[in-house]
């Protein structure tokens, strides 16, 4: 990794979800030197999770592919993945970052042709899949992962299994000797764009996730209906398997709750709306009730919202449901108070799906830079922040739309700042 060149005319992305993508492109395209800094083995984040996009019921695949199109063309824009950064200092227009590379144990010479995983019995848990099923040892995150180069699970280097898998290269592409690197840089600004992460359903103890197998989260029920996704796009309930008829819906599993999330999380209405549409198309006779406080559909969001409210095989019940138990079948419970006529629920359904809320994906105390936050933890808008700017859903709960305009603001902003610094550089004082 010696052969990177950066200075303080350089910017730095960290995060490579979908608004830091888009940060990133867009710097690099106004012809600045741009570096992303991305922890996981492939950039997209949690857009790659997602089934559809709402209100359009699209694939995100087009939209990534364009991205990674656009990525793979520009030299300005350096990528680097398994990376982290621990530590930035120095002041706007000068920061000094150190980033730690975790290793792959595959090289650049990796044609993906995935021999390595066929030679691998080691399974681990599919943190893509939300832990819904397994992958191997030796895997890549899912078909259109950029860049498309195989990882090594660290927990099987010094086994028998990696040995299999590097004899299994036909491109000699697998190097058990990797170690972990740390690299210094420079930059002028820093974007961050660290994303979001689904709240935690187990501390949400009334609704039973940790203790009902057919109490799920609303991300996992996302990938269980995709092709690609754990169960090949055919919704079954964890219990047995079985194809759920009857699936509930419950909104602020964990946002504007004092005891969890005061903040609504922007997304978990329409995701929710969305996910009707699921049901309704993946599943015979399928139905679906949403407990809702309030629908927040806004804007051009209003007309998905309506067109759902005339589905037959949609209730609403404008309720906040008091606590989940387990029938006969392992089949959930919703107990709580129908608020419109005020009364008592004790409604059982096959499936029940929460739609839990967003929070950054970086705590509080984990910053390896000081920065001004809110007290949920989002990125303020503060000038303390000096030349670092928050994009997408490190500054707040966004949809992917809007989360793309916060990109594109963030990265307008680190273009400033690189253009100051370049206007008192050595070489343009002495031009004048």
């Amino acid at each position: 990794m010696s052969d990177i060149v950066a200075t303080n005319e350089t910017i730095l992305v960290v995060g490579g979800g979908i608004s830091g993508i888009s940060a990133a492109l867009e710097a690099a395209e106004a012809g600045k030197q741009v570096i992303l800094v991305e922890k996981n083995a492939y950039i997209g984040g949690r857009v790659t999770q997602l089934h559809k996009y709402f209100p359009k019921l699209c694939h995100p695949t087009c939209g990534m592919e364009i991205n990674q199109r656009r990525a793979k063309s520009n030299p300005n824009l350096t990528i680097l993945t398994m990376a982290e950064v621990t530590d930035i200092s120095g002041d706007k227009g000068d920061y000094s970052i150190k980033v730690k590379l975790k290793p792959r144990y595959v090289t650049n010479n990796c044609t993906a042709c995935g021999q390595c995983t066929d030679a691998v019995e080691a399974e681990f848990d599919n943190e893509f899949n939300y832990g819904l099923n397994q992958r191997k040892g030796a895997y890549i995150a899912y078909n259109n992962a950029y860049p498309q180069t195989y990882v090594l699970d660290e927990r099987i280097i010094g086994t028998d299994d990696a040995t299999k898998a590097k004899d299994a290269c036909p491109a000699d592409a697998i190097d058990l000797e990797m170690q972990e690197e740390s690299i210094d840089l420079k930059a002028g600004a820093v974007v961050w764009a660290t994303g979001w992460r689904p709240f935690d359903a187990n501390k949400i103890q009334p609704y039973g996730y940790d203790r009902f197998d057919n109490v799920i989260t609303n991300v996992e029920f996302e990938r269980m209906n995709d092709l690609m996704g754990p169960t090949g796009g055919k919704v079954t309930r964890p219990s047995d398997g079985a194809e759920p008829k009857k699936i509930a819906f419950i909104q602020c599993a964990g946002s504007r709750d004092r005891n969890y999330l005061k903040h609504c999380s922007r997304i978990c209405c329409m995701a929710s709306l969305k996910q009707t549409h699921y049901v309704r198309e993946n599943i015979t006779d399928g139905t679906s009730d949403i407990y809702y406080i309030d629908i927040r559909a806004i804007d051009r969001f209003e007309d998905f919202y309506q067109k759902v409210q005339e589905d037959d095989s949609v209730k609403f019940i404008k309720s906040k449901v008091a606590f989940i138990t387990e029938g006969e079948n392992n089949n959930p419970v919703l107990n709580g108070v129908d608020t419109e006529g005020y009364h008592r629920y004790a409604n059982e359904y096959d499936l029940v799906v929460l739609a839990v809320g967003m929070e950054p994906s970086v705590n509080q105390g984990d910053f390896p830079v000081d920065i001004v936050l809110n007290e949920e933890g989002f990125i303020e808008m503060d000038e303390k922040n000096g030349g670092v700017f928050a994009a997408g859903c490190s500054s707040d709960a966004l949809d992917v739309n809007r989360a793309v305009q916060s990109a594109t603001a963030s990265a307008l902003r680190a273009v400033q700042v690189i253009n100051q610094v370049g206007a008192v550089s050595p070489q343009n004082e002495g031009a004048k």
